[in-house]
Order: C-alpha cells, then structure tokens, then sequence
C-alpha cells in the first residue's frame, strides 16, 4: 500500500506511484480556477497551506467517466492551490498524467 493516497468520495489514488509516473510527463502552467471544481469537498489545514511550496507542480488526472473542461482533478495538491488562490496567483505548475497514468495509480473507482 502506498505512503501516500488521495481519496475524494469511491474514489482514490496512489500518489507515490503517480508521483513516480509524473517523471515522464512536462511541467506546465495550469489555470488554478480550472481545477477546483470539487474544492468544497477537500480538507485544508490553513496552517499546513501557509507553509507548502508553490514551485511545486500540482498533480492532475484525467477523469475517465467525465467530459473535458471538467475531467481534471488534482490527486496532489490542494494545499498549494489553497494557498495560491488566498495569494491572488492565477496560474500554478502542474504535470498532467495520461489516461494509462492515472489508471495505473487508481486503486478504487470507476470501472475496477
């Protein structure tokens, strides 16, 4: 079992794997306000936002059962974002990991 696991609602995510997979893929400026659909649902402790480092990229998946603009989703990085948007930042570095990515690092969710 990984270290690290992001979990929104049946669904969860590797994210020692997915940061392992990430390797492969390039860093790239993403809009923040793009990501945050279900930003509502994730936990923030402020004081752990306060502290992260906003050089590092966001981690996002494609989401399978869901149709672009809205198939994106950060499995790492919330805290980033939170502080980034407190900040007033638009933009954020982010690596977006391919459809067999984030089917690798799924372990519950969707179709398994």
């Amino acid at each position: 079992m990984s270290d690290e696991m992001f979990a929104l609602l049946g669904w969860a995510w590797d994210v020692d794997l997915a940061t392992r997979l990430a390797r492969r893929h390039p860093v790239r400026p993403a809009a923040i306000r793009t990501l945050t659909g279900v930003k509502d649902l994730i936990r923030i402790d402020p004081d752990h936002a306060a502290t992260v480092d906003l050089t590092k990229p966001l981690l996002v998946v494609p989401l399978p059962c869901a149709q672009p603009p809205g198939n994106r989703l950060v499995i790492d990085g919330w805290h980033r974002i939170h502080r980034a948007l407190g900040l007033g930042l638009e933009q954020s570095p982010a690596i977006l990991l391919d459809p067999g990515d984030e089917r690798a690092c799924r372990l519950r969710g969707g179709d398994i």
